[in-house]
């Protein structure tokens, strides 16, 4: 089978989970016997193709165009939803006339005015973004799931979320796990020498961004006992943010801009407890690398983590710095339970995101042979 994956023309100079997500479901599908390429432009050709993955439903400008010429050259289509919500981030994180914005129109004139405001200010422009601002956003978005023959969301909780919000009560879909690689993160192998003066730290690594919530934790860190370590860089348009978190941040808060796969899975072994506390998860790569390395895990309520973590980890609210600190404070002075670390290995590596991955393709090709 030849498959082509089509996501956001940033996703590797803007890299965050999806690029990941994208890397290793590749790497493992050819370990499946799977050809897979990855669209280096907004123009691609599906004559050589025997399915088209799509990639994240909340980013439709970068997608409709192609997702309108695979649905013309009736190849089968599946969609990598990676559906969250980010309007209650707008709403209570943002200040200003972005909080303004958020609280007054619904969620989907928000995205769209924030995409909007990002292909004038960054140049983001291609073929498809005339017929995305035409289209409108959750129109856009609404059409490409409606033509993708199936689904591919990372938990069941969040295929009824986006059944339920594109009004697509019918659709078929499969669930994907969002997963860690066992060779990376392999805790008896790994070298921790160059990171033991952060031993017991607690542990962030996210990019760094008003929505992942840097600043609440570090707000919740500056008046307890505990070293805590940021890893991550800003998104393009976090700057601001950034430097406000270092501009807060205590003695006890370290940061690094960028770290290897290998180095990220030595913090985790060195660190008591890791925080990932964003207004949505899905449920987070860095929870799941971060379980296996034997980290505790103080993660949103938010999302679908509940599914991924059950009663493992510890939840907090974002943006709440009391539950929080309350948060850090249990995780700090808990236990590992290894049964964490057991569901995970069993459930949410990339060979299970593979192996569901290709149900999916199959499943797919049924449907399109019946269209």
């Amino acid at each position: 089978m030849h498959v082509i994956f089509i996501t956001r023309p940033t996703v590797f100079s803007g890299p965050g989970g999806d690029t990941i997500q994208l890397l290793k479901t590749k790497e493992y599908l050819e370990k499946l016997g799977v050809n897979v390429d990855i669209a280096n432009s907004a123009d691609v050709s599906f004559e050589e193709y025997d399915l088209v993955h799509f990639f994240n439903l909340r980013n439709p400008q970068d997608i409709l165009k192609n997702v309108r010429k695979a649905k013309l050259a009736n190849i089968p289509i599946v969609l990598s939803t990676i559906w969250g919500s980010y309007l209650e981030c707008d709403q209570k994180a943002r200040g200003g006339i972005q909080r303004w914005i958020a609280i007054t129109f619904q969620e989907s004139t928000v995205e769209y005015l924030k995409t909007t405001a990002r292909i004038l200010f960054n140049r983001n422009f291609h073929k498809g973004t005339l017929e995305y601002l035409c289209k409108g956003h959750y129109a856009a978005q609404r059409e490409i799931a409606s033509s993708a023959h199936v689904l591919l969301p990372n938990s069941p909780t969040e295929l009824e979320r986006v059944k339920k919000d594109m009004s697509l009560p019918e659709k078929r879909g499969l669930s994907v796990a969002n997963a860690v690689d066992l060779s990376v993160f392999d805790y008896d192998s790994v070298n921790t020498s160059k990171y033991e003066k952060y031993k017991g730290c607690l542990l962030s690594a996210a990019r760094i961004e008003i929505r992942k919530c840097q600043l609440e934790l570090i707000k919740a860190c500056n008046e307890l006992p505990y070293k805590l370590v940021i890893v991550g860089k800003p998104s393009p348009n976090s700057v601001v943010y950034y430097e406000e978190c270092k501009r807060v941040a205590g003695k006890n808060v370290v940061f690094i801009e960028h770290v290897s796969q290998e180095e990220l899975a030595a913090l985790y072994k060195v660190c008591k407890a890791h925080a990932l506390i964003s207004w949505m998860e899905t449920p987070g790569l860095s929870s799941l690398e971060a379980a296996v390395m034997k980290s505790n895990l103080l993660i949103t309520n938010r999302g679908d983590t509940e599914y991924y973590f059950q009663n493992y980890a510890e939840y907090c609210e974002p943006g709440d710095v009391q539950s929080i600190r309350k948060g850090i404070v249990r995780v700090m002075e808990s236990e590992f339970n290894e049964d964490m670390r057991n569901r995970v290995i069993e459930n949410f590596t990339w060979e299970h995101t593979a192996q569901q991955t290709l149900d999916g393709y199959k499943l797919a090709k049924t449907l399109n042979k019946g269209d």
